[in-house]
Parts: C-alpha cells; sequence; structure tokens
C-alpha cells in the first residue's frame, strides 16, 4: 500500500496523555466533547454508508475481483479470530470452515461461529484451562450457546422478533425488527479499529487502513455500536470489563448524538428504524455483547457468564461463579452431558 499523508491515528489522537506508552491505547477522560463528537460524526458518516444494502452481496463470504472489473463473495470469510486461533493458539487449520465455503443465512454464520469456539476449547492447549470447574464452565457456555445458534435463536436476540429469551418477556414489540432473510448482509470490517483510522492535523479523517479482515457478514454486525469508542478492548480494559461497561455507557451517549446528527444531514428517513436507533437497542438489550462474544473466542467466557446467560435463561440462583455450569447443565442433552467429562481428562 502506497503512503498515505496523515497526522497521526485516532487512537494516538484520543490516547489518555497519562498512560504507559508501553500499555495499550485508552480513551483521554478529559478529552473536549466538542472534539470527540466532531471525530465521532466523522466515523458514524463512514459506518452509516456500510450499513447500506448490498444487492451483490448474495451470501456471508470473502469478497474477491472478477474479471470484469466487479467483486463476488466467494469463499470463507477470514476474520481477526479465525487468524489468531491458527497463529496465536496452534490451532490445526483444518479445523477451521472449508475454504471454499459460503453461509447463506446469519443463522449460518453464528453456527460456524460457535463451532469455532468450541474449537478452540477442544484444541488450545496453553492457558486456557485452569481447573476442572473452568473447563466445565468454558464447556457449557460453548453448548448453550451454539444449540441458539443451531435453533436460529441468536439472530434475532435483542430485536422485536425475540420471543425466546427470558430477557424478551419484559420487552414486548418496542423493540426495531431483525434484519429479514433478504436484507442480511453488508460489508462487515473485522479488524477496523481506533488504530485503523488515519487522522490529518485538524482531526478529519485521512484515510481508513488495513481492510484485510473485511467480509460480506450479517446485517446484525452492522446494527450494533462500534466496540473501539474507548480505543481498548473490553477484555483488556485495565480495571476490567464492568468498568469499561461504566465508561462506554457514558462515551455512548456521545456516539449516538453524533450519529444523530449524520442522519439528519443526510436525510435519513424516519419510516424505518435508524441505525442509531438499532445501535441504542443493541447496547440496551445485550445484543452488542452476543456479537462481540460471538466474534471473540477468547472474550467470550467472561462476556457469556457476565452479560449473556442470565438475558437468554434467567436467574441462576446462588451458584458460586466458579461453578456457573451447575445452573445450567440441565439445559444439555445427554450426548453433551457426557462429553464434558472426556474433555477435562484429555485436557
Amino acid at each position: 500500500m502506497s503512503y498515505i499523508k496523515n497526522f497521526w491515528s485516532l487512537s494516538e489522537a484520543l490516547n489518555d496523555p497519562k498512560n504507559d506508552p508501553d500499555e495499550p491505547d485508552i480513551l483521554d477522560p478529559n478529552v473536549r466533547e466538542e472534539r470527540l463528537e466532531y471525530i465521532y460524526g466523522q466515523m458514524a458518516g463512514y459506518l452509516l454508508q456500510l450499513s447500506q444494502p448490498q444487492p451483490r452481496l448474495s451470501c456471508i463470504g470473502s469478497i474477491v475481483p472478477t474479471d470484469h472489473g466487479s467483486f463476488s463473495v466467494a469463499g470463507r470469510p477470514i476474520s481477526v479470530n479465525m487468524n489468531a486461533m491458527i497463529r496465536l493458539a496452534n490451532i490445526p487449520p483444518a479445523v477451521l470452515p472449508p475454504k471454499d465455503k459460503t453461509y447463506k443465512t446469519a443463522d449460518d454464520w453464528y453456527i460456524a461461529l460457535a463451532e469455532m469456539h468450541m474449537a478452540q476449547l477442544v484444541f488450545q492447549h496453553n492457558d486456557l484451562i485452569s481447573t476442572p470447574d473452568d473447563c466445565r464452565n468454558k464447556y457449557v457456555a460453548r453448548q448453550l450457546f451454539l444449540g441458539l445458534a443451531k435453533k436460529g435463536l441468536l439472530s434475532t436476540f435483542g430485536f422485536a422478533d425475540d420471543n425466546w429469551s427470558t430477557q424478551s418477556t419484559n420487552q414486548g414489540s418496542k423493540l426495531s425488527p431483525a434484519p429479514g432473510e433478504l436484507d442480511s448482509f453488508r460489508l462487515w470490517c473485522d479488524d477496523l479499529r481506533a488504530g485503523n483510522v488515519l487522522l490529518n492535523e485538524d482531526d478529519s479523517i485521512a484515510a481508513v487502513v488495513d481492510s484485510e479482515f473485511t467480509y460480506a457478514g450479517p446485517t446484525q454486525f452492522t446494527l450494533d455500536p462500534p466496540w473501539w469508542l474507548l480505543l481498548d478492548q473490553p477484555e483488556r480494559w485495565p480495571n476490567g470489563m464492568d468498568k469499561w461497561r461504566e465508561a462506554y455507557d457514558s462515551r455512548l451517549k456521545t456516539w449516538l448524538r453524533a450519529m444523530e446528527k449524520v442522519e439528519e444531514k443526510v436525510g435519513v428517513g424516519a419510516a424505518s428504524p435508524r441505525l442509531s436507533t438499532y445501535m441504542r437497542e443493541s447496547w440496551e438489550t445485550g445484543r452488542f455483547w452476543l456479537n462481540y462474544a460471538a466474534r471473540k473466542s477468547w472474550a467470550f467466557d467472561s462476556i457469556y457468564w457476565k452479560y449473556l446467560d442470565e438475558r437468554f435463561f434467567g436467574n441462576r440462583g446462588s451458584v458460586q461463579n466458579h461453578e456457573l455450569w451447575k445452573a445450567r447443565l440441565g439445559l444439555l442433552t445427554d450426548n453433551e452431558r457426557a462429553a464434558m467429562g472426556p474433555l477435562w481428562r484429555e485436557r
């Protein structure tokens, strides 16, 4: 790629000046609201464009150029998580989806993502399992998530179509509808983060770079607010994920305000739910956490038990954190329960 003139990255621009330079960037808590809204507003416009229908994206998969100067969807998506599974965890490439595999529905892709989480548990031999109960927690969480995916339920969670989760009994039909099967695919930039956005000295965007992990993905992904508003990922936040959630909740208000201004400027109609509405509902319902956990094997376990399980299946009672699996064991099939013991012994 040729050099793109720029001053610094979005991550560098908004990094806390008190932050250790050897640590990941984190959002400056004292950043001026006007500056933050200006930068967020530019990114909101970019994501609004990506959220528009793409008739040529007929399925979920990698986007490849054709001989006629166009493009087509051909072959499996290549995600950041898949790359990490091979590069960091030494998971056999044969475990990943076949190279020529594409997916016709969002549900099919959710199944594939859940199966890769299970593959990580089975094949990663270092730094994943600490105790027998830790293994059981991880196994049960993955089986439950995979089961919901196979039933076609994950794609409706947090939408008006959600009539299955415990959470949905308190929400009624006031939420926006889930994407339909004929409107299910959008351009998804799996590695879009603050470090890949280049800014000029006046904070205007010079370029968005490093798009090698871009693929045709479920529309559900594009309806979530971006995770990178605080620059760093929730699973790496210095004071823990709950503190990340508190800080994010505050900055999300700025993001949504910026998004609404962009929608007004470009004339987004009110006939159908706006992207800002979908993003707000995603955060409020926990759909944000579902999709984040679906895409990231190393964040899955802490997110599942903390932010998803009780939304799915209801209160767990007074079970201890190291024995969370006991509260949900009855939801597994006989074969799934039988496989849990051998898995730990093999580990």
